[in-house]
């Protein structure tokens, strides 16, 4: 082989070894206290809240429909997603596994009445804040896309 031949195989499993570096890279780790998740549903300022994906759609089972999440992310995808309130749209990012079990408890009444759950607490610094609250779970987004045209009626 001549020198300019023998480079071709060095050059072409260099180029493979980079390409499978690159793949590896895009790979977002979740960390064990963490599920990455996608949820239909409709937005209103920060928060989304959780409804029955288009039939079309592949359905995520672990969530319940009316479930409030509160939406974290970089500022642009926040913007757009704030943009297309009021249209049925899909999130997928990175919730943490307690605050995908809900609450505790057997609900009565509605679910306004817990029996068995853990004991309601106020926020920090805000002892009047309704203890409802504590319920929401928060979703770092990382992507969305529009489902449909406009949000059901809860």
């Amino acid at each position: 082989m001549t020198g300019a031949s023998a480079l071709i195989p060095v050059i072409a499993i260099g180029g493979m070894l980079a390409g499978a570096g690159a793949l590896t890279a895009q790979e977002t780790k979740v960390p064990s206290d963490s599920e990455l998740v996608s949820l239909a549903g409709c937005s209103k300022g920060r928060v989304f809240t959780v409804f029955e994906a288009p039939e079309h759609e592949p359905r995520q089972t672990t969530v319940a429909v009316g479930r409030h999440f509160r939406l974290n992310g970089h500022k642009d995808v926040l913007n757009n997603i704030h943009l297309h309130e009021g249209q049925l749209i899909e999130v997928t990012g990175l919730v943490k596994k307690s605050d995908l079990k809900g609450p505790g408890g057997i609900g009565i009444a509605g679910g306004r009445v817990r029996i068995g759950g853990p004991q309601p607490r106020s926020a920090v610094g805000n002892p009047g804040m309704d203890a409802s609250y504590n319920n929401v779970g928060t979703i770092d987004v990382s992507a969305w896309r529009q489902l449909g045209a406009g949000c059901p009626s809860e």
